[in-house]
């Protein structure tokens, strides 16, 4: 008999696991900063990673833990640690494993903040290489002796596009690389990372997973599936210290975490930890929100383009459909040359225009003016992002509403 519950059903009671105090089925918020042993001892093996504890917030916290111990289930991994921001994990993971002079192979797609920590990582010795995943042989032939990650994206932010997530996951299990997927956009609902190979999944908590733009978090889950105990930056202490299979997400927490500080407050880890319970409702109704919408744009005679996986005409759409359980709330649009885009933004009532995504309300943004401003046209162009595109995160609102909007904003 199958005793694996549904994906829903196992976030529900993911805290009952950890037995909360007086039979809480949340985990309570522990606001305390440190924790006092009446044995100097207890305090001491916690130190020297021979018993679990806490000793500090900084590193740890019973509410964060809870949440921690909820994205590794949900990932089916085998452990994560949570960071203030999606940045914060991203910018902790790469600090704490590679040194300087080692080379990460990294999509060109990358959204615009990804990119720039990258280029902050280039100017103090680390070695990147920008190239486009949706293609394997791309892959390989930004290879070198020095390679040891690479990092992508499921879907990209803004133009939408799907890296070629399984073939590149073979070619890192066959080289031995640690292989880094950034997870947001599609989430451990739509995708799971460790199907493809994935080493290391990086979480944006604050957006679907989190899902009401109320608070911050970011995490990195380890699937089990790398071989730690060979990678050469593990340092000596721990290889003394941490089993093999744990060495890669210890140092994470221990040179990312409570070294470089970024914390996730354990107010925003329950926030985070309540809003995941309804994770895959709300993407049910956002992919069908998107897919919907996506088809409207598309045959609008105002609209030059739409990017969005779930069309036929999406250049990834069929690595999307094999891979991913929906297509996601993430699409970009550009308008015919008649309409100036922010005009018709600033018609639409009920669409609200931010900067977040994986809201419960639908967001748009004119991409080339704000979010991707700093990077230059030269640099746009390469992405594909053109000046009239307007990104849209889609929400759960009436379809019917989003529709009526969407035609009076375009009614020119």
């Amino acid at each position: 008999m199958n005793n694996k519950k549904g994906f829903t059903t196992t976030t529900l009671h993911s805290d009952r696991l950890l037995q909360p105090e007086f039979g809480a089925l949340h985990q309570p918020i522990h606001t305390a900063v440190t924790w006092g042993y009446e044995d100097v001892n207890g305090l001491i093996d916690v130190f020297q990673n021979k018993t679990k504890g806490y000793a500090y917030s900084r590193q740890g916290n019973p509410t964060v833990t809870a949440l921690e111990h909820k994205i590794t289930q949900m990932e089916e991994g085998r452990a994560t640690v949570a960071f203030s921001t999606g940045m914060a994990a991203i910018t902790a993971t790469i600090l704490s494993l590679l040194k300087k002079d080692d080379h990460i192979i990294a999509s060109s797609y990358l959204f615009g903040n990804s990119r720039s920590i990258m280029q902050t990582f280039i100017e103090i010795g680390i070695e990147i290489s920008f190239v486009d995943a949706t293609n394997i042989e791309n892959i390989k032939n930004a290879y070198k002796p020095n390679t040891r990650m690479v990092f992508v994206e499921t879907i990209a932010n803004p133009a939408t596009q799907v890296a070629h997530l399984d073939k590149i996951g073979d070619y890192c299990s066959d080289q031995k690389l640690i292989y880094v997927v950034d997870n947001t956009m599609t989430s451990p609902y739509l995708f799971k990372a460790i199907n493809v190979k994935a080493s290391l999944v990086i979480n944006s908590l604050t957006k679907y997973i989190g899902g009401h733009g109320n608070a911050l978090g970011g995490s990195v889950t380890d699937t089990g599936l790398y071989d730690w105990d060979n990678f050469p930056n593990i340092t000596s202490v721990l290889r003394d210290q941490i089993a093999p299979a744990l060495l890669g997400i210890t140092q994470i927490r221990k040179r990312g975490l409570r070294d470089g500080g970024a914390t996730l407050s354990p107010e925003a880890a329950h926030s985070i930890s309540v809003g995941a319970e309804t994770l895959a409702l709300r993407l049910e109704r956002i992919c069908s929100n998107a897919l919907i919408l996506a088809r409207f744009l598309d045959e609008h005679t105002l609209v030059k383009k739409v990017n969005y996986p779930g069309l036929v005409s999406h250049p990834q759409h069929k690595i999307a459909s094999d891979l991913f359980h929906g297509y996601g709330g993430l699409m970009s649009f550009e308008l015919s040359d008649k309409i100036d885009c922010v005009t018709f933004l600033n018609r639409l009532k009920v669409v609200i225009k931010s900067s977040n995504l994986g809201d419960t309300r639908t967001l748009a943004i004119p991409v080339a003016k704000t979010i991707f401003h700093e990077l230059g046209a030269e640099r746009r162009k390469e992405m594909g992002i053109e000046d009239s595109l307007i990104r849209l995160s889609i929400g759960i609102e009436d379809i019917q509403d989003l529709l009526e909007d969407f035609t009076q904003a375009l009614s020119f």
